[in-house]
């Protein structure tokens, strides 16, 4: 029988709610103001004062605003007013042309060959944790969350900037931005409700502060760098970093300045290890409450790499870690709610009428739990990812669709296929003591009291002889590949 992991009972819509009570369960989690209607139909309008907001959750609505007609729908600017003290003019909220000379000139860090050439740097920060993990007792409980948020954040550390989370600067950037994503929360409802920020004066403060830390911290690695390059000393760096030195504008011939960079790396760290620590952690609770399919992820991954280091052609063969992540990320996307567009001029978007200005919101959690969507929608599956799925082109969308579909999707896949890998080979994992835990949504998705899960270590005698290479088998799996 399919494992159902646990989500946020859906309101009762004839029970009355008043809109500060409905303020302060989103405050706690959006998940909590959803209702079993929530998951049905094809776009919500909620009235809220001063403003509509339109819920569009049917994929060929979802496909006009983020493929079709994604000039029209335009990044909403509350997120670049509440995500700005740490993100500045970033890809993330910019629009236009300045959005598209900053798309053409990060792809090139992004690409496959890019990819190939920073794994080392990922798998040292895979090897760290391992290391960690091998340090603690046999069977002993751990916080998964923790976990995974630590080897993420030194992962895009390691990989932007050369450096590793046991730095002490690195540490102080990891600790700010926890605080700070906890406090942007109340910044973003209060920006679109119109309410001065103000008005929260000890959140604000420590909102605006951390943001500051965390750009001033990377700001000193990236400015030694950047100082040095322009100096003509290329060094010997291969990380991401690098590639944003030496990239040039194909269009106009233009080089990023140092507070681009700023903007640019603050923002690859945001989206690069909060996401992914929060699917990861799912990803290995899921996987404890199913053993069978932990059994089989690790006869998987030792059946192609036996006692080897994992390397950079291994990771498309792992087709069942690549369909657990996938259902993970269809069950709990790291983000539920994906950030605000709004309509440029009036526009008409199925059978309503949109006015100028119009916040539009487009939610992955209920996409992926439609109704009429999905079988089985609550049902933790990943067969059904088994020779790809059969739906609309935006009916799964864990990181956005069209021109704006996250830069670091095949980045994410690597990581989270190469921890995954590393992990079910060397230990199994038990469901902690306790209930399970709750999912919450703030910026990302995340439990609301940490995720404990039982380590064990597997004998060494456990580990299946791997199976030679074959380049034709290693092709077809690559093929298939989502980042390939």
């Amino acid at each position: 029988m399919a494992y159902t992991p646990p989500y946020p009972k859906p309101l009762d819509r004839s029970s009355k709610r008043s809109l500060w009570n409905l303020f302060n369960r989103g405050r706690r989690s959006w998940l909590e103001t959803l209702y079993e209607g929530s998951y049905t139909g094809k776009i919500s309008r909620i009235r809220l004062p001063g403003v509509q907001l339109f819920l569009v959750k049917f994929p060929d609505l979802i496909k006009e605003v983020l493929v079709d007609r994604y000039g029209v729908f335009p990044k909403h600017e509350i997120m670049d007013v509440t995500l700005k003290p740490l993100l500045g003019e970033s890809i993330f909220t910019t629009n236009g042309p300045v959005w598209e000379r900053q798309r053409r000139m990060l792809d090139p860090a992004f690409g496959q060959a890019k990819l190939k050439e920073v794994f080392t740097l990922m798998r040292g920060g895979s090897d760290a944790l391992l290391e960690r993990l091998d340090a603690a007792a046999d069977g002993a409980i751990v916080d998964i969350e923790i976990e995974m948020t630590h080897v993420t954040a030194d992962i895009i550390l390691r990989t932007i900037l050369s450096e590793s989370l046991e730095s002490e600067g690195a540490r102080k950037i990891f600790h700010a931005f926890n605080l700070f994503q906890e406090k942007a929360v109340l910044m973003i409802q209060m920006s679109f409700l119109h309410l001065p920020l103000w008005l929260a004066p000890r959140t604000y403060r420590i909102w605006k502060r951390t943001g500051r830390e965390i750009r001033e911290l990377l700001a000193g690695s990236i400015r030694d760098r950047y100082e040095a390059y322009q100096r003509g000393e290329q060094g010997e760096h291969k990380d991401i970093l690098q590639s944003l030195l030496e990239t040039r504008d194909p269009e106009d011939g233009s080089a990023f300045t140092l507070p681009e960079l700023v903007d640019q790396v603050a923002m690859l760290f945001l989206a690069g290890h909060e996401t992914s620590a929060s699917a990861l952690s799912w990803s290995l609770f899921l996987i404890s409450k199913c053993p069978e399919i932990q059994e089989k992820l690790h006869q998987e991954t030792c059946g192609l790499l036996g006692d080897r280091e994992p390397e950079f052609k291994d990771i498309p063969r792992h087709r069942l870690i690549r369909n657990v992540f996938r259902e993970t990320l269809r069950i709990y996307p790291p983000v539920g709610f994906l950030t605000f567009r709004k309509a440029a001029g009036n526009q008409r978007l199925g059978k309503h009428d949109l006015p100028d200005g119009s916040p539009v919101a487009i939610s992955p959690w209920l996409v992926h739990r439609h109704r009429e969507l999905w079988e089985r929608p609550d049902e933790f599956d990943p067969d059904r990812f088994e020779g790809g799925i059969e739906q609309p082109q935006c009916a799964y969308i864990p990181f956005g669709q069209g021109p704006r579909i996250c830069i670091g999707a095949a980045f994410a896949m690597q990581e989270a296929m190469l921890i995954l890998a590393s992990l079910t080979r060397r230990y199994r994992f038990e469901p902690g003591p306790g209930p399970d835990p709750e999912p919450t949504s703030r910026l990302t998705i995340r439990s609301l009291d940490g995720i404990s899960l039982r380590v064990w270590k597997r004998p060494k005698g456990e580990r299946v002889v791997a199976a030679p290479d074959s380049p034709e088998d290693t092709q077809a799996e690559a093929a298939k590949c989502p980042f390939h």
